[in-house]
């Protein structure tokens, strides 16, 4: 399965939508993508997870990534709309505690 990535800009928000599977072989493709819009200027980066069917601690890595980034660059992270088995996989590393995360969000612009 492939992993693709949407980006949308809205003023200082960014919405990242992502549909597919974050794995070894697709994190390196959304690392690339994510981590330049969390270095942004006053930037918010919501990434919409709905469509992610899979992720596994490659992926977890790569939003640990992020989340760094947008604090060294004092931005904003926000996850939202995580199906019940990823949000399981951020729950039980204590990633929850840590970054941002809405479950049953509706991001702006219609996604």
């Amino acid at each position: 399965m492939n992993l693709t990535i949407d980006v949308e800009h809205n003023g200082a928000e960014k919405i990242v939508s992502l549909s597919g599977e974050i794995d070894a072989y697709t994190a390196p493709k959304l690392k690339e993508t994510l981590l330049p819009l969390t270095q942004e200027s006053e930037a918010t980066v919501i990434v919409d997870l709905q469509q992610i069917t899979y992720m596994d601690s490659t992926g977890l890595g790569v939003f640990i990534s992020a989340l760094k980034s947008t604090k060294e660059y004092n931005n904003t992270l926000k996850l939202v709309n995580l199906q019940d088995r990823v949000y399981r996989l951020f729950k039980i590393t204590g990633l929850t505690e840590i970054i941002a995360i809405e479950t049953d969000s509706t991001v702006r612009g219609g996604m």
